[in-house]
């Protein structure tokens, strides 16, 4: 590697378009692999580490900045497959996205299609009892309502929560969607569209959603993966699984 054309920190910041600072903050994590210093101490970097930026930021629009930087130090550490497991585990929780996506799907159409069920008795339930029908504390609840989702009447005299039929409903449906990761914000076009003439269009365009953005989150991915496949050719043409073009620890300042 000694006859590899040298780059600059400066060179490698303006093919990502990032600062001289990050590309040394990505060295220092691992992104990167150690660079050779010159005789006054300056980085010296090769085509290996411009490789290696831009796997790196290609797999950050896919896995994310703290799975990249994971799967990045963990292959310049010499554990290809450690690196390799982690894309794959990546690729696992992204199925298992899609299967519960699935089912919340199939669950809430169910559910909104449903009348109200009745309640285990008449006049209503205190917050106490929808909480345990549900499984979450009451504190959920009342969040829930401060963030204008659920609007039980008040008991005239005590002023307790009265949750009929259509917020118990309700309750569930927001139950459900945040155990999908809804933000209160698509959560409440839902519950909008719902207590509007039953309608479950507000429902089936804030699963669909959910569902394109987990279809561009595995286009990103596919598109890192052959970015880090490329980079570990490079590595092989290379000769090492590291990448590395340190012949010494050197100066660390500059």
């Amino acid at each position: 590697m000694t006859n590899a054309r040298r780059l600059r920190p400066v060179d490698l910041a303006r093919s990502a378009g990032v600062s001289t600072q990050q590309i040394r903050n990505y060295e220092d994590a691992g992104v990167l692999p150690p660079a050779d210093r010159t005789a006054s101490g300056y980085r010296a970097f090769t085509e290996v580490h411009r490789g290696a930026l831009l796997a790196y930021r290609t797999l950050m629009r896919g896995y994310g900045p703290v799975a990249a930087t994971r799967i990045m130090r963990t292959l310049h550490e010499g554990d290809v497959a450690g690196a390799l497991a982690l894309v794959d585990a990546a690729h696992a929780a992204l199925h298992e996205e899609r299967v519960s996506l699935r089912a919340a799907s199939e669950a809430l159409e169910l559910l909104a299609a449903e009348p109200p069920a009745p309640l285990p008795r008449s006049g209503g339930l205190r917050i106490g009892e929808v909480a345990a029908l549900l499984g979450v504390r009451t504190s959920a609840l009342r969040v829930w309502e401060a963030a204008g989702l659920l609007a039980p009447r008040r008991e005239r005299g005590t002023g307790y929560r009265v949750y009929e039929p259509a917020d118990v409903r309700d309750a569930r449906l927001v139950h459900t969607l945040r155990r999908s990761h809804y933000l209160f914000d698509q959560i409440r076009p839902v519950l909008e569209g719902l207590r509007r003439e039953g309608s479950r269009e507000a429902l089936r365009a804030a699963v669909a959603a959910r569902g394109e953005a987990l279809t561009a989150r595995t286009r990103a991915m596919i598109e890192g993966s052959g970015a880090l496949h490329t980079y570990l050719d490079r590595l092989t043409e290379a000769g090492t699984t590291t990448g590395s073009t340190a012949g010494g620890p050197g100066p660390s300042a500059r």
